[in-house]
This record gives C-alpha cells, structure tokens and sequence, in this order.
C-alpha cells in the first residue's frame, strides 16, 4: 500500500479554497478502523459548508463531504464490529445511533461527518468503526454511496417516522436525490406517488421509474393538481424539500391528518403557512436531520429485498470536484458521485 494519499481539504471558506493536496495515509487507533473509499457522493448541504461554512465549528484544515463507500483496510484495537475486506458506508450523525438524538432544546445535536467532524473526500479514512454501516450486498459502492444522507432521508421520513402503509398517496418535490429515494421507497410500499417538477423531460424520466403521476408546477398550481387527482382526498405523506414559503402550498396540499416531512430549505430557513388549515387538518409536520445507524441499517436490508437501485446522474474522478459541484447547482437528476478507485 502506498504511504501518501489524495484528499480535498481547504483552510477557509469557499470554493475557491479548495486544495487537492497530499498527505500521508493515517493509522487507524484504538476502536478505528481505516477504509479505502472507492466511492463518495455529494449533496447540496456539502456546497453549502464549502461555499458559507453553514455557521459550524469547522476541524482545519477542512476535509468535506459526508458520503461515501469502501472497504475495511485496517483495524485499530478493540475492533469488532468490521475486518478488513469488509464493504462499509458512513453514517451521518456518528454518535446517533438509535432512538433518542443527543443535543438539546438549546442547542440540538449537528455533529456530522463533513461539519463538526472530517468529511470523507479522501483516498482512505480513519474513524471509529460504530460511525460505519455495512453496505447493501446488492449495490456497487458508487450506488452505496448515495444512502447515507439522501437514502436514509426518505426512509426516516416515510418509514421510520411516516409509517407510510400501502394505498396512501406520497408526494415528492423534484427530483433530487432524496426525492427520488422517496418515490422508490414509496412505490415499493404500494403508495401512489405524485412528483413535481418544473421540466417535463425529468417528470417523464421519474415516471420511467414508477411515479404515477407528474405535475409540472412552472406551468400549473401543483396544489390545485393535487386536488384533482386526489378527489380533493389531498396527499397522505409530503417530502417537503423547497421549505421557505413552499410549506404553505404542502399544508394547503396536505390531507387532513397526514404527514410533512421539512427536509429541505432550497427556498429559505424561514417559513410560514396559513393557520386555518393547519387547524382544521390537524396534519404532522416533522422535520427530518436524516437519520440514526439503526434506521440506516435497516433502509439496507430493505435495499437488498426490494431491490430499489439509486438513480446516478454522474460521475466525476477525484480531481474534478468543481465540474460536480458545478453539477450540483445544475440540479442533477439523482445523485452526483465522486469515484476514487
């Protein structure tokens, strides 16, 4: 094994601090393990840290991204959960690991991989083997690589706090990755899912993959839509990814006593919506920050039975990390995936 490696890192904010540099591989320590990652996929919060830091303690200097895929090439002491050879993911929140979250009312819990702690956009990385899952038999790494923030999302939101049953009716804000996650992790529970999007060639591609339905909302009020095809019923179980002043539109869409998932802010950290019908509907409104191991373990073995397959848009080689991000603000179909091998 070589003794140096590549990784991004960047000793302030902003996309043009970037450095792909080398460095040497590190050792894995007592209860660590060390993994080769052959694959790393983005999402649109990584952007946000590298471009605004997203007002966290950032370690410097500042490896980011927090998703990814390889296999076990040393182990620390103490090391039981893994051996080398063995096809790992990273978790997201690495200290959540079931039930409760830590953190507080005051300051609630935001230690992540690629923010308060080192990202993953490396040849190999070092942490403590319970921040890794086992990855789904029956995916590539590059098609692993999209579960640990975008996947588990969907799931958490449908799944583990949406309790989503066959016949109720799901819909989905564009088709990103954690909306695309959520039309195949509701098609395979026997719900009809309605998508939104402003361009026609990628509601025909979301219908390809089993959407029932498309509402292109540049052309038509999407919740008037969801009326009409709902009898007026309005939709069971929401992925709300724009936040901001979309919340409004999803709890006018919203049937009565059905379920918001706030997931995204690509509108705004700030919302609101009108009380009337927030009254009268009585529906949940949750906000989902991912997800705990558990739940990323369990989405897994559903991967493996249901045999769901990530939706890819691209992939990019280590050193064209701008060309992806570039991709990203683009507005990808699916995931954009950074390969290693």
């Amino acid at each position: 094994m070589a003794d140096t490696m590549r990784r991004w890192s960047m000793a302030a904010i902003g996309r043009d601090k970037l450095k792909l540099e080398t460095v040497a591989v590190p050792r894995p320590g007592p209860a660590e393990i060390r993994v080769k990652v052959s694959a790393a996929s983005l999402n649109y919060r990584d952007k946000l840290v590298i471009e605004t830091g997203m007002g966290l303690a950032l370690p410097q200097p500042f490896v980011p991204a927090s998703d990814m895929a390889g296999v076990v090439d040393a182990i620390g002491p103490g090391v039981t959960r893994f051996k080398p050879g063995d096809r790992v993911i990273s978790t997201f929140k690495p200290d959540w690991i079931d039930a409760a979250d830590n953190g507080n009312a005051r300051v609630p819990a935001y230690q992540t991989l690629g923010g308060v702690y080192q990202g993953v956009l490396a040849e190999y990385v070092v942490f403590p083997d319970n921040w890794f899952s086992a990855a789904p038999e029956s995916l590539n790494d590059a098609e692993a690589s999209t579960l640990p923030v975008a996947g588990l999302t969907a799931w958490f939101a449908l799944i583990e706090r949406g309790g989503l049953k066959a016949g109720s009716t799901v819909l989905v804000q564009g088709t990103g990755g954690v909306a695309l996650f959520g039309l195949q992790i509701a098609k395979a529970h026997g719900a009809t899912v309605i998508v939104t999007s402003r361009s026609d060639e990628k509601l025909e591609k979301a219908k390809a993959l089993g959407a029932h339905h498309g509402i292109n909302s540049s052309e038509e009020d999407w919740v008037e839509a969801t009326y009409r095809l709902t009898g007026d019923a309005g939709v069971d179980h929401i992925l709300e990814i724009a936040g901001g002043p979309s919340l409004a539109q999803s709890i006018r869409a919203v049937a009565v006593h059905g379920k918001i998932s706030l997931i995204g802010v690509l509108d705004g950290f700030e919302i609101a919506g009108p009380a009337g019908p927030l009254l009268l509907k009585s529906p949940v409104i949750q906000g989902i920050s991912v997800g705990h191991r558990r739940a990323l373990e369990d989405f897994s073995r559903a991967i493996d039975s249901t045999g769901i397959k990530p939706v890819i848009d691209a992939h990019y080689p280590l050193e064209d990390l701008q060309a992806a991000l570039n991709h990203l603000d683009r507005g990808p179909f699916g995931k954009i995936v950074i390969n290693l091998n």
